[in-house]
Formats: structure tokens, C-alpha cells, sequence
């Protein structure tokens, strides 16, 4: 044998060879999908080819935006055993986790499942001679890696063999002040990260019309930690629903929020009040009429006080009411949590009443 003849047939059998090992297991029935985690939808946008060129490294250029594969063993995560998420590197939407991610001796990181099904996209990928599943970002397109069917069978069976060039890393220490402090629950869950210093919160107490819409907008607010319905500013302990719709106890139906003043400080949480509601009219909200469905903010320290005034100040110098706005700034005193049935209502009853929309 001729030595050009052995190089082309050496060639052949490595290429084979690859193939196998790449492929692995793609006979396997795919299993049914793990339930996925429930978390806060967010949209993320792609920068201009030419931001991308200038932001990103040539390979994490070529892996994202024109499908090439990065080495195996040689890449940033493929051993990465610090927990956190795995954002796409164009967009920072996140993808993965490291509670899903295995080590499966491909040289690559590899993942059980995305961190939701919908921020990944599958198609079929016929390059190079194979059958396989291409994975791209949902929000912006990346090219990630591909799926395989040779995952562990008591996590679903698949294998998300991604490039870490298409990935950024965010440390559980670093996810909150990141923005993705939404995604920081299954960890602590887990016990694999507690923070070193407790995350600081806040509370504020605010009142405008119905509370089933005004904490449905309120729940949706980045660095808003837990919302409570209840029943504040009268005279009565203890006060029920039917009580307060009556008029004679002198409560407001309200919103507790306890939020991170570290992520959303006060006076924004008081910006977003201000656009969700009429604060021109004190004692009505569209259809809601009543003293306890009055325009109004409880304040529990000087400060908050302070701030209250200087935001409502500043929406009624705004032009954007017609009328003068009318919104009440008193002392915080207790608040009376409301019935079980009340607490997140629309998320119970997504079609039920609701007379608040946040405005621009």
C-alpha cells in the first residue's frame, strides 16, 4: 500500500470515528420533557453585527453567529464546578444551570435540560455527514451546540452539549445584583448557596383602587420580593373583606411589598404606584367607589415619608394628570392580611377583574 493511499484511508477511519462518539446514543426514543421551573418571562435583544464584532472574541463571533464549534477540553466551562447560570453570551438571556449540567466526558459543558424550555430552540442539523439537533437561543438566535439522546436516564435522558464560547457564567453570588435574582430560589433550595450577607428588604405599604390588580402589576417588578393583600388605615382589629367593603371601618384595601432596597429602592417602587393607578381621584378607581378604595401611601419611617412627598410632587408638576393629583401620605399603622381567597387572585383567575394598567 502506497503511503498516499494509507493517509486517505487513516483519514476516513478517524472521521468514523468522531462520528460515533458525537452521535452516540441517537437511537434511543426521546423521553417525555421534565416539568420546568416556573420564573419570570423577559425579552432580550440582539446588538448590531457590528457591536458583536467589537464586544465579542473571535471564537465566541464564529461559534454564535456562524455555527462553529469551539475544542473540546479546551474552552472555559466544560469543567466549571462553581454554582450558577449560563447566560447567552450575546444577549444575557438565561439558558442553563449548573444544578443540570454533568460531567459527560465529552470535553464540552453539558446540561440535562435548558433552565426553561422556551429559552432554547431545537432543528435538525444535517452538516458534516450527521443526523443531529441543532440548539440555538430562543430570544436572539445563537448558535449553542446540539442535543443528544445519551444523557442520564433518570434526568430525561438527554445530553445539551454546548459550546462554552456561546455562554456567559454568573455566579449564585453575583445573580441578584446581575438581574436574575428570579433565578437564585432552586439553589437556596438546594442548599448549594447562601448568601453571605442576608439580602436586605424593605417594606412599603401603598393603596389605589382594587388590590387584585394593583398587585398583580406589583408582583412582576424586579427586586419586589413577596406582595400581601390586606386591609390598612382604619379603626377596626381584625377587619373582614365584607366589613371593609362596607365603608364603616375606615380601611383602604392596600398592598404589602417587602422588596430589596439594594436591587429597587423606594422611590421607584412609588413610580411604579403612581402609573398604575388614577392618583387624581381619592376615594375611586374607574368603578370602584369608596374610602377603601382611596389613593394612598403609608409610609413607616421619616424617610419614607420624605421621599413619598418628594415623589408625589413630582407627578403632580409632571403634566401628565389633568387634575391635581390627590394621593394621601400618612403614618403606616397595622396591616391586616386578607383572606386566603384574596392573595394573588389573578394569578388564581387570570381572566378575573382588574381596573389597573401600568402606563408609560
Amino acid at each position: 500500500m502506497n503511503s498516499s493511499l494509507f493517509l486517505v484511508l487513516f483519514a476516513g477511519f478517524l472521521a468514523l470515528l468522531v462520528t460515533a462518539c458525537v452521535a452516540q446514543g441517537n437511537e434511543a426514543p426521546r423521553p417525555t420533557p421534565q416539568p420546568e421551573p416556573q420564573t419570570m418571562k423577559k425579552t432580550f435583544s440582539k446588538p448590531s453585527d457590528a457591536e458583536l464584532r467589537k464586544r465579542l472574541t473571535d471564537e465566541q463571533y464564529a461559534v454564535t453567529q456562524q455555527s462553529a464549534t469551539e475544542p473540546p477540553f479546551r474552552n472555559a466551562y466544560w469543567d466549571n464546578k462553581e454554582h450558577g447560570i449560563y447566560v447567552d453570551i450575546v444577549s444575557g438571556e438565561p439558558l442553563f444551570s449548573s444544578l443540570d449540567q454533568f460531567d459527560s466526558g465529552c470535553g464540552w459543558p453539558a446540561f440535562t435540560r435548558p433552565i426553561e424550555k422556551s429559552r432554547v430552540a431545537e432543528k435538525s442539523d444535517n452538516s458534516h455527514g450527521m443526523q443531529r439537533v441543532e440548539v440555538r437561543s430562543a430570544g436572539v438566535d445563537s448558535h449553542l451546540g446540539h442535543v443528544f439522546e445519551d444523557g442520564p436516564a433518570d434526568k430525561g435522558g438527554l445530553r445539551y452539549c454546548i459550546n462554552s464560547a456561546a455562554l456567559d457564567f454568573v455566579p449564585c453570588a453575583e445573580m441578584e445584583k446581575r438581574g436574575y435574582g428570579d433565578y437564585l430560589k432552586p439553589f437556596l433550595d438546594a442548599g448549594v448557596f447562601k448568601p453571605s450577607k442576608g439580602i436586605r428588604t424593605e417594606r412599603a405599604i401603598v393603596a389605589g383602587g382594587c388590590f387584585w390588580g394593583m398587585e398583580e402589576i406589583i408582583r412582576d417588578i424586579h427586586g419586589v420580593k413577596k406582595t400581601t393583600v390586606g386591609y390598612t388605615g382604619g379603626t377596626k382589629k381584625d377587619p373582614t373583606y365584607k366589613e371593609v367593603c362596607g365603608g364603616a371601618t375606615g380601611h383602604a384595601e392596600a398592598v404589602e411589598i417587602v422588596f430589596d432596597p439594594d436591587v429597587i429602592d423606594y422611590a421607584t417602587v412609588l413610580d411604579f404606584f403612581f402609573r398604575m393607578h388614577d392618583p387624581t381621584t381619592l376615594n375611586r378607581q374607574h368603578n370602584d367607589v369608596g374610602t377603601q378604595y382611596r389613593s394612598a401611601i403609608f409610609y413607616t419611617s421619616e424617610e419614607q415619608k420624605k421621599t413619598a412627598e418628594t415623589v408625589k410632587e413630582r407627578f403632580d408638576k409632571s403634566g401628565r394628570f389633568k387634575k391635581p393629583v390627590v394621593t394621601q401620605i400618612v403614618a403606616a399603622t397595622e396591616f391586616y392580611a386578607a383572606e386566603d381567597y384574596h392573595q394573588d387572585y389573578l394569578q388564581k383567575h387570570p381572566n378575573g377583574y382588574t381596573c389597573h394598567v401600568l402606563q408609560d
